[in-house]
């Protein structure tokens, strides 16, 4: 079959590589899309994947097209979305629910060959079956929506809180919409990027500017969040936070960033700084919602590229060109 290999650090091609044959309790999905996400960035890097060569992709959706001796719960034509985790359910963390913290923590698309291929494995219990009037390559944002679900049950956020976000990108502008539906008085929204502020107003959020410093709230925001992963923003954001207030990592930062706090403030003032790691039981929250019609796929997906195109479709996210961009096998 045909599908992207991130083979060393800083080198990705499509080429060829065996078809992948399910376990037991594993089907075989062939992928309509999968989508690019800054891991996929970090992976080519040569951080987050144990080891490369690698078949990337871990945003995917497809239709099951092979079935392990075990499964009974899927049948061949079922249209599933696919949660890449993958866990040991052995480890201290996942024996107290906090299996996205697992000490074997395992996904794929990161540890494992993933979706950016005509075909993939997945275990039974990570595939959700998609209704009808889902498209099946608009599924693929069910995963990093599945994320913002799970950045949201962090945050535990009160009812009229006023929200600032770093970034409108993808999970920027899905931040936003989970800000408008779990109560926000406001939700304003900062990025360097013109053309991707305009998506954040289209979507509406209640102000929009390339720095904080252009809004006028002295006071602070009492929910911030970076969906940047860049140093300077996180730095910004951890100083625009109210008293009272949360500050929440959730944009996927290089290793070596870093950032600066004042213990004093965040003592006195009682702020508090918390992050956000992928999917933790939200991934089926995440599909109703998608399903319900929380974001409007035609807003969110920007670019429809064949496999073939990979490398050149990671070149463009990378540039901060589009939003989310789909590779269609």
């Amino acid at each position: 079959m045909k599908a992207a290999l991130v083979e060393a650090p800083g080198k990705v091609s499509v080429t060829t590589v065996p078809d992948p044959t399910p376990g037991p309790r594993e089907v075989v999905v062939e992928v309509a899309a999968c989508g690019l996400c800054g891991t996929d960035l970090h992976i080519l890097q040569g951080e987050f994947a144990p080891s490369l060569p690698l078949v990337p992709g871990h945003e995917f959706a497809g239709e099951v097209v092979g079935t392990g001796s075990e499964v009974s719960e899927l049948a061949v034509g079922d249209r599933v979305a696919v949660d890449p985790s993958l866990y040991c359910y052995e480890c201290r963390y996942c024996r107290t629910g906090h299996n996205n913290l697992c000490d074997r923590w395992a996904a794929i698309g990161v540890s494992t060959a993933g979706g950016a291929a005509q075909y993939a494995v997945a275990p039974v219990a990570n595939c959700v079956r998609l209704p009808d009037h889902v498209r099946t390559q608009d599924a693929a944002l069910i995963e990093p929506l599945s994320c913002a679900v799970r950045g949201y049950d962090v945050l535990r956020s009160r009812l009229g809180a006023h929200v600032l976000i770093y970034g409108s990108g993808t999970m920027g502008l899905m931040m936003l919409e989970l800000a408008k539906r779990t109560g926000a008085a406001a939700v304003d929204v900062l990025d360097l990027n013109p053309d991707r502020l305009e998506t954040a107003r289209r979507l509406g959020c209640t102000r929009a500017a390339a720095r904080a410093d252009e809004l006028d709230r002295p006071e602070g925001w009492d929910l911030v969040i970076d969906a940047t992963g860049n140093a300077a923003a996180i730095q910004d954001g951890l100083g625009r936070v109210a008293k009272a207030g949360t500050f929440l990592q959730f944009g996927v930062s290089d290793y070596a960033t870093t950032a600066t706090i004042e213990p004093y403030r965040i003592y006195n003032q009682e702020i508090t700084i918390t992050g956000s790691m992928a999917v933790l039981h939200s991934y089926e929250r995440a599909a109703e919602l998608f399903a319900g019609g929380v974001l409007d796929p035609e807003v969110f997906i920007s670019d429809r590229m064949p496999l073939d195109s990979y490398p050149g479709a990671l070149d463009r996210f990378a540039a901060g060109q589009g939003r989310k961009i789909l590779v269609v096998p």
